[in-house]
């Protein structure tokens, strides 16, 4: 291992997240890269209820808090006038060294309706808010994570979805993003659990786009272990010709929970493994934390509405991480 892949391991060891860490699967045989270093908000709701709690006497509290609040997380862009917010958070990014983490999520019909639905109304005008959050990128450095769960649904057949249409408009995301210089793009693929048989996703993935981005991200708001989405991920890239992936390993320390509505606001959930690019496996890009902890799947289990702060949910995926 490289002297810098020492010192990132390290890093994480000394923040108390080593057993996590290694769970996920990095080893001796690290990546030999240099690692990126990814921006932390100082202004999301988990900075914001730690700086609570310490006024309030909450210590112990505050500093599971901070389990979330110093770690990297992805920015989701879900309604109109994208620019301003990725210019600024790219522009806050930069100033640091670091790469923002963004996630693109407004296509037509989103989320088929569910806790998350939205979305543009149209393909127009879903391809002038893609160029316009390609104008905020600039030429800053930035993680783009494309419309997650958008290919899995239409091969559901959600309700109004015209799946060719929906991958075209994928497509045309990854191409506009790609066209930005150090933009990494990775067009969003499900889970393990969504759609077991791989064999599912690959035209409709190459319809979307996938030859000409990065790579596909896998688990984005989901549970699923590391271990299964990297079982998962190989399998789906051995049939793509090598693609390369990234996982979000925000919420899955404990694994996934059965049941009904198992990906909705599950109970004893953990955090994951540490945002990095330092993952052990040739294929793997980074864990990243796309969905920020702590932010509610919808209005189950007594959630507030979807994407809106929860803090008595984040502080029980920090109190039940390792380490």
């Amino acid at each position: 291992m490289s002297a810098v892949g020492l010192v990132a391991l390290g890093a994480f060891a000394s923040a108390g997240l080593w057993g996590g860490l290694w769970a996920g699967g990095v080893s001796e045989a690290a990546d030999e890269a240099s690692p990126v270093s990814f921006w932390v908000n100082p202004e999301s709701g988990a900075a914001r209820q730690a700086a609570e709690w310490r006024r309030t006497g909450r210590t112990a509290d505050a500093l599971l808090m901070e389990r979330i609040s110093t770690r990297p997380q992805a920015e989701w862009l879900t309604g109109s006038g994208p620019r301003a917010v990725v210019e600024a958070r790219t522009t806050a990014a930069a100033r640091e060294g670091r790469t923002a983490v963004l996630v693109a999520y407004y296509v037509p019909h989103r989320d088929c309706g569910s806790y998350s639905g939205g979305g543009v109304r149209s393909a127009a005008g879903y391809r002038e808010w893609v160029d316009e959050f390609a104008a905020g990128l600039g030429d800053r450095g930035a993680y783009v994570i494309v419309e997650p769960d958008a290919v899995a649904h239409a091969i559901d057949g959600c309700g109004p979805v015209v799946p060719e249409e929906r991958y075209a408009l994928l497509a045309y995301a990854v191409d506009r993003f790609k066209r930005q210089a150090n933009t990494r793009v990775y067009l969003d693929a499900g889970n393990p659990a969504w759609h077991p048989d791989t064999s599912r996703l690959i035209a409709p993935l190459k319809q979307s786009g996938l030859a000409r981005a990065d790579g596909f991200a896998l688990n984005v708001s989901n549970f699923q272990t590391d271990a299964d989405s990297s079982a998962y991920g190989d399998k789906l890239s051995a049939a793509l010709g090598g693609t390369h992936f990234v996982i979000d390993s925000s919420r899955n320390g404990n694994g996934p929970r059965t049941g009904t509505d198992s990906w909705c606001n599950p109970p004893g959930r953990a955090l994951g493994v540490a945002p990095t690019t330092v993952t052990g496996a040739p294929l793997i890009d980074a864990y990243l934390w796309v969905k920020r902890p702590g932010e509610s799947d919808g209005t189950c289990r007594g959630g507030p509405a979807a994407g809106q702060w929860w803090p008595s949910y984040a502080l029980e995926l920090a109190r039940n991480a390792r380490g």
